[in-house]
């Protein structure tokens, strides 16, 4: 009897942010889904607190679908004390105390970067039973869903539902284009062709996105899995190729090189 599944979740929002271990005054985003973010997301449906263990989804296989990149957006932020009084200070001693420095401070400057208007197609695969609960709980929340920060509420719901026990490429294969109805209309070819990247012990490639907690107090240590990256072609919906319109050619990129640096 095989007791493993798929859970596939559509991850689409107006904002997302897969910031991995940036940190402090300059916040980046990856250019797909990590996986310390997804499980993030599962454990916030489910209700576990920041400091709970997280042995049961760390055993996870992930894979993502880039159904519709997005553009980058880089947030500038000015910091101030309404009061008037100067920002402590960020450096501390070895007893955690902050230390005067210089000058006072008055204005803190931050950079957050986003990706706006992404779509992207996540399949988790693993025991049957876990991700049963794990699917009632993205379409039951206990806490707010969001894609990487708080301020990043998906669109539309997340869970496309439970599917049998199958390699991961094939899963990516089988579900639909999930891109806007907007982004598909640039597409006049009766295929696209989309960027992946999957979770594998034989990959070529390492991704440093596991996370070992969330609690704040402890901070988290991202550990490396293998992945490997692959290209799946879909459906477009179009039966026939538009031949009055030589922009088609341009509108379907295909084989993209600089994609995989998220350029």
């Amino acid at each position: 009897m095989n007791d493993q599944a798929v859970l596939v979740l559509r991850l689409a929002a107006p904002l997302q942010s897969w910031g991995g271990s940036s940190r402090y005054n300059r916040r980046d985003t990856r250019s797909q889904p990590t996986k310390s973010g997804v499980l993030g997301l599962l454990a916030a449906a489910e209700g576990r607190p920041r400091e709970a263990s997280l042995t049961d989804l760390l055993g996870l296989r992930l894979g993502v679908r880039v159904d519709q990149p997005g553009t980058l957006l880089r947030d500038y932020h000015t910091v101030s004390d309404h009061r008037g009084l100067p920002l402590p200070a960020a450096k501390v001693d070895a007893k955690g105390v902050q230390k005067r420095t210089g000058p006072a401070k008055y204005t803190g400057v931050t950079q957050r970067y986003y990706l706006q208007d992404a779509v992207f197609t996540a399949a988790l695969r693993g025991p049957a039973p876990l991700l049963q609960r794990l699917e009632h709980a993205v379409r039951h929340p206990v806490f707010p869903l969001s894609l990487g920060r708080r301020s990043c509420p998906p669109t539309g719901p997340v869970s496309l539902g439970l599917r049998p026990d199958a390699e991961l490429p094939q899963v990516l294969t089988d579900v639909p284009w999930q891109a806007s109805a907007r982004h598909r209309d640039r597409f006049r070819g009766p295929r696209v062709t989309l960027e992946a990247t999957v979770e594998d012990p034989a990959g070529d490639l390492l991704a440093a996105d596991v996370p070992d907690t969330y609690d704040l107090k402890t901070g988290t240590v991202f550990g490396r899995r293998a992945v490997r990256h692959l290209w799946i072609t879909l459906p477009t919906g179009h039966t026939t190729t538009d031949q009055a319109d030589d922009s088609s050619d341009r509108t379907d990129p295909g084989h993209d090189p600089f994609a995989l640096l998220g350029w």
